[in-house]
Formats: structure tokens, sequence, C-alpha cells
């Protein structure tokens, strides 16, 4: 069994971080490990603390897991702080870790704030161009190249820039877009490709933006493309979105436990 690994915060609530992201990759074939870099006080309405670890335990969980469990691919998520940050980028590059997804947390789905703004830059210097992908939506895009990003051509330049950075791919995420389709917008060194879905008419978006870095995970993990494992993580949040079971009182969290990608299996799993 193939091996990925998540780097990111514990949600109390089940919905997003860690926990979501080992959903996802029970549900879509992988065996999950993680390192835990903050534990988060919330539930559905939003945040109400957070506590980021000591970076050396995250550098301590990650040696752990390189040294025995390594993984065919990682990602990360909440990071938290600039010292973990720093720690994070220092542990990928020692250990080499393949098929990284940088999922560039920092703000909640409630709003709240998951990233000390002092470790903003640093994830665009340190971490982009350690990615094999990052998955920005659009405030976090804004954010790492100090540039409005509103629209699919707006989207289409951040990703370029992404990939100028030193990231191999850039995947901007359309979901705070305007209107009833969601456009999703993939840059690759060499390729553009525009992803088009409607919209789910929910409130159940919480968790959204791991659990697809996650399912992109899952598929590098299990030695797919780029392009498949974007596009078979996109139709899984899709679906997730659309069967969420509609629980607490502000933004639940997806229904994980959609099937998968109908794909035959990779031979040597």
């Amino acid at each position: 069994m193939r091996i990925a690994l998540t780097i990111a915060g514990s949600d109390s609530g089940g919905g997003a971080g860690i926990q979501a992201d080992l959903k996802t990759f029970h549900q879509l074939g992988v065996y999950g490990t993680s390192v835990v870099c903050a534990v988060t006080a919330q539930n559905t309405v939003g945040v109400r603390a957070w506590q980021a670890m000591p970076a050396t335990l995250v550098t301590q969980q990650l040696d752990a897991l390189a040294e025995d469990l390594p993984p065919r691919a990682v990602k990360s998520g909440m990071l938290g702080t600039a010292a973990i940050v720093d720690a994070v980028a220092d542990g990928l590059a020692r250990h080499r870790l393949p098929s990284y997804v940088l999922d560039p947390v920092m703000v909640a789905t409630s709003g709240d704030r998951l990233l000390e703004r002092d470790a903003e830059r640093l994830i665009a210097r340190r971490l982009v161009p350690l990615a094999t992908l990052v998955t920005p939506n659009l405030h976090e895009a804004a954010i790492l190249l100090e540039e409005d990003v509103r629209d699919p051509a707006a989207m289409e330049r951040a990703g370029r820039a992404l990939v100028r950075m030193g990231a191999r791919a850039a995947l901007v995420k359309g979901g705070h877009l305007e209107g009833d389709e969601v456009v999703d917008v993939l840059v690759t060194g060499d390729d553009t490709r525009r992803f088009r879905r409607p919209r789910v008419a929910t409130t159940s978006t919480h968790g959204t933006g791991c659990t697809l870095s996650a399912a992109v995970t899952a598929g590098l993990a299990q030695g797919r493309p780029l392009a498949t494992a974007v596009a078979d993580a996109l139709d899984f949040v899709h679906r997730a979105l659309a069967a969420a079971p509609g629980l607490g009182a502000g933004h639940g969290p997806l229904n994980h436990f959609v099937p998968g990608p109908a794909r035959p299996p990779i031979e040597g799993l």
C-alpha cells in the first residue's frame, strides 16, 4: 500500500485539516500518516483558539516518518508560524520527499486567520519552490503574489507567476468567484487548463481546500500523472460537496465517504 503524508493542523470539528486529510487518504486507497503542526478549538461556526506546536516537535515528527514510513507523496496545510514553515521546508529538502502539494492555508472558511502574518512571505520564498503543485484560493494567491486575483484571466496569470517562482504547477481555485459556475485553473510549465463545474448550492464548504489537496496527494502517491490526479480530486470534491450531510450550525463538512475515482488498479499496489 502506498503512503501519503499530511503536514497540517488538527481540526476539532473533524471537517478540515489532519482529520479531513486522513479521511480522504483512506477513501482514496492510500495509507495516511501525519505531522501535526497546530491544534485548533473549532466547530462549523468558527475557530475559537489555536496553538502551534513547537517547531522542534514538528521536525521530530517529520524525521520519524521519513525514516520509517517514507511517503510517496506529501501535502502541507495549516502551518501556523514562520518557525514551522522553516522547519517543514528544511525537512522536505533534507529527506527529499517527493510529490509535494502545498496548500497555503492562511484563513479558515469562517474567516479566522490560521497563519501568522510574518509567515506569509516565507511560504512564497521557501515552500513554493519545493512544490510539485501549489493550490491557492483567490485570496491566498493574492497574498502570495501581492496583487488582486479576481477572474479566470487573473487566475491564469497568478498560476504562471507561481510557476516562475519555482513550483512545478499551480492550481488556482475559483470557489470564491461570483456566478453559478466554478472555474479552477491548472497551470504547468507548458500548459494551462480550465476546469468548469456548476456551483453546488450548499453552506457545507468547510475543509474544501484541505480535501482537494489531500485528494491530489493521494492520486500522486498512487502514481497518477499530475493532471489526472487534479481532475480526479476536483471530481471527488464536487461529489463530496453535493452529498454533504449538513452537520452543524455554520459551514459544515463535506461527505468524505463518497466513492473515489473509478480507475483500474495501479500496478504494484
